[in-house]
């Protein structure tokens, strides 16, 4: 869990991976899309579910993921919380998508990251993330990354043609 906002820019490696990370889409219901730095039983609230004894799903990661880059990671991060016998605390067996944000800060459920953005830089400060690629090829995946997002963000979209071009004319 302490690595997985920095995991997130892994498993979710482009813009559109984070339009699925919403709690209610455009279908009514929810998502069961994973919001939150949580593990737990058969919840799908959680970034990791453990449906059963000895089986792990890491339920954020979407279909464009590169399958080594998070197997080196989340290997990592797992060795590590072996090596210092971390704590993730009491699973959660709560569905979070009916607690108020007090009530996540209360119990100290973090969000994950909601942008490729938030989860570039979460990567960027991880030391974890850095030993586990090299110093080199870690920087060079955050500088391509941040490319990536600034070239996002520089570009407008035909919703923002739409919406905006006549509002103010």
């Amino acid at each position: 869990l302490k690595h997985l906002p920095a995991i997130t820019a892994v498993a979710c490696p482009t813009v559109n991976s984070y339009k699925r990370l919403v709690k209610q889409g455009s279908m009514s219901g929810f998502t069961w899309a994973p919001l939150y730095v949580t593990y737990g039983d058969n919840n799908r609230t959680n970034a990791i579910r453990v449906p059963a004894p000895g089986r792990l799903e890491l339920r954020l990661a979407d279909p464009s993921y590169n399958p080594y880059l998070v197997s080196a990671i989340v290997l990592a991060a797992g060795l590590e919380g072996i090596e210092q016998a971390l704590d993730p605390g009491p699973p959660n067996s709560d569905n979070l998508y009916h607690k108020t944000q007090a009530d996540l800060d209360a119990a100290g459920i973090k969000n994950l990251p909601r942008t490729l953005g938030e989860a570039v830089e979460a990567f960027a400060n991880d030391e974890l993330a850095r030993k586990t690629f090299g110093p080199t090829m870690h920087d060079a995946w955050v500088e391509f990354k941040r490319d990536e997002w600034l070239g996002y963000l520089n570009h407008v979209s035909d919703w923002e043609k739409q919406r905006y071009l006549y509002q103010f004319v």
